[in-house]
């Protein structure tokens, strides 16, 4: 099993309810790769994973990947995130990878994307992080 500074906390709600697995991570390059549960009760009416939890799933790939860049350091707070969605998600497994392209003091700036099992690209996503010493942050 992978080691990370994602061992020492607690795995939030959010993260639990969208299914959140880490399957690789090169703390050092700033890159992580998760796996997400694209459950059906995600989907809209037309039977696909809603754009909100794609969403979601990148915003909680993005912050994952700095977190482990800065050995659980930064807790990080998202700024902005722009979304661009390419092709419908089916329910099912959802893979996430981020990588930190640039790490501040104060702001990083993350880039994500999400494919299907298939290895369809799903969305991608661009996102600027405050920055927040995790003994601030976490309680």
């Amino acid at each position: 099993m992978l080691a990370t500074a994602l061992d020492h906390i607690p795995t939030p709600p959010c993260a639990k309810l969208l299914g959140w697995r880490l399957i690789d991570a090169r703390p050092q390059d700033g890159w992580i790769r998760i796996l997400f549960d694209g459950k059906e009760a995600f989907c809209n009416p037309a039977g696909f994973v809603q754009g909100g939890m794609l969403s979601a799933m990148l915003d909680d790939t993005m912050g994952p990947a700095v977190f482990v860049m800065t050995e659980g350091r930064l807790y990080t707070t998202t700024i902005t995130m722009n979304v661009n969605f390419m092709a419908p998600a089916k329910p099912g497994p959802i893979t996430g990878e981020a990588t930190v392209t640039q790490l501040g003091k104060t702001i990083a700036f993350v880039e994500g994307r999400l494919t299907a099992k298939d290895g369809t690209l799903l969305a991608t996503a661009t996102s600027s992080i405050r920055l927040v010493e995790s003994a601030r942050a976490l309680r």
